[in-house]
C-alpha cells in the first residue's frame, strides 16, 4: 500500500438535516353534515389529495417544505358532502451538505416524510373534534409522488429534439 502524504482520503461530508420548527400556515374545516342537520350515521368515503411545496428561506442553509391536503368526506350512498378540511402545514428545516442538484429532490421527499407523522395527528385530532371518528391518514410515498410530479412536467413539456 503505497501512501500518499500520511493522510487518509478526505469522505466527503455527509448531509445533516435538522427540523426547526413546524406550524400550520393555514388550516380550514368545514363540518357540512352538522350546518345542514344531516343524520349522523352515514358511511363517509374519504378523498384526499396532497401538494408539496417547498422554498429557500433568507437565513442561511434554511428552507421550508409544506404539506398541502385538501379532504373531502362525502355520504358513501349519495352525494352530500360530510365535511371539508383543508391544511397546509409547514416545516422549517437546517440542511447542510447537499448538493445542489439532490436539493430538490432531498426538499419534496425527505423533509415531507419528516413532518408527516405530526401532520397525521393534527388531522386526526382536528377530524375527531369535529364530531367524526379520526381521520388516520395512511402513509404517503413522496417518493413516488416525486416521480409522477417529474414525468407529468417532462410529459407537458418535452425536450426538443436537435435539429
Amino acid at each position: 500500500m503505497a501512501e500518499t502524504d500520511g493522510q487518509a482520503p478526505q469522505q466527503p461530508a455527509q448531509p445533516q438535516m435538522r427540523i426547526l420548527g413546524q406550524f400550520i400556515r393555514d388550516i380550514s374545516f368545514e363540518n357540512i353534515m352538522a350546518q345542514k342537520g344531516a343524520p349522523q350515521d352515514v358511511q363517509p368515503d374519504v378523498q384526499v389529495q396532497v401538494n408539496l411545496d417547498a422554498k429557500k428561506r433568507t437565513a442561511e442553509n434554511q428552507y421550508e417544505s409544506a404539506i398541502k391536503l385538501n379532504v373531502t368526506s362525502k355520504a358513501k350512498d349519495g352525494d352530500a358532502t360530510l365535511f371539508v378540511l383543508e391544511i397546509d402545514y409547514v416545516g422549517i428545516f437546517h440542511i447542510e451538505n447537499v448538493p445542489e442538484d439532490q436539493m430538490h429532490p432531498f426538499l419534496l421527499i425527505e423533509c415531507p416524510r419528516m413532518i408527516f407523522p405530526f401532520l397525521r395527528r393534527v388531522v386526526s385530532d382536528i377530524t375527531r373534534d369535529g364530531g367524526f371518528p379520526p381521520l388516520n391518514l395512511e402513509n404517503i410515498d413522496f417518493i413516488a409522488m416525486y416521480r409522477n410530479e417529474i414525468a407529468r412536467r417532462q410529459a407537458e413539456n418535452p425536450p426538443k429534439a436537435d435539429a
